[in-house]
């Protein structure tokens, strides 16, 4: 993987194949969320209701998930 210092190279990740990932919309959506959250992939803002819709199936940081939880109040 080469470096991009702009960082416009942040909305793939390197080691999964989306393509076969897209094919099952929920876990796409699911490993979307928390690739977002816990790695910072992606450009724009998460989406209040996605994040509602998969909060309790999301795999992500106690830490996180609390600062999370309190922003969604």
């Amino acid at each position: 993987m080469w470096y991009n210092k702009n960082m416009q190279n942040r909305e793939r990740h390197w080691s999964v194949d989306e393509t076969e990932l897209k094919k099952d919309p929920e876990q796409y959506a699911i490993w979307r969320l928390e690739q977002r959250i816990n790695w910072g992939l992606g450009t724009g803002k998460i989406k209040k209701k996605e994040l509602l819709k998969y909060w309790k199936k999301i795999d992500i940081d106690t830490s996180k998930r609390k600062v999370l939880a309190l922003a969604l109040k």
